[in-house]
């Protein structure tokens, strides 16, 4: 029984860590996403210069769907990378 009391995990377990995910659009009241701002915009890429998912933005599907198109937009007229080694 003393084996049972030494329980090791791989990874620490979160407990009470969790917090609730908000769309920082729909808390703000932005309604429009500027893409000739690349500041604001690096805020939603990883450090490849990938577009980070919802699930770790926190945006909603409107806002996220916006917030890609004005990536996409910025690329294209060479403000933000396509791709990227160490961009932040």
């Amino acid at each position: 029984m003393a084996a049972n009391k030494n329980i090791r995990y791989l990874a620490a377990p979160k407990i009470g860590n969790l917090r609730k995910k908000y769309c920082r659009f729909k808390k703000s009241g932005i309604k429009y996403i500027d893409y000739k701002n690349p500041d604001f915009l690096t805020k939603f890429l990883n450090e490849q210069g990938k577009i980070l998912p919802r699930r770790l933005t926190g945006n909603s599907l409107k806002y996220q769907r916006r917030v890609a198109q004005a990536i996409k937009r910025g690329r294209q007229i060479a403000i933000l990378p396509y791709v990227t080694d160490l961009f932040k």
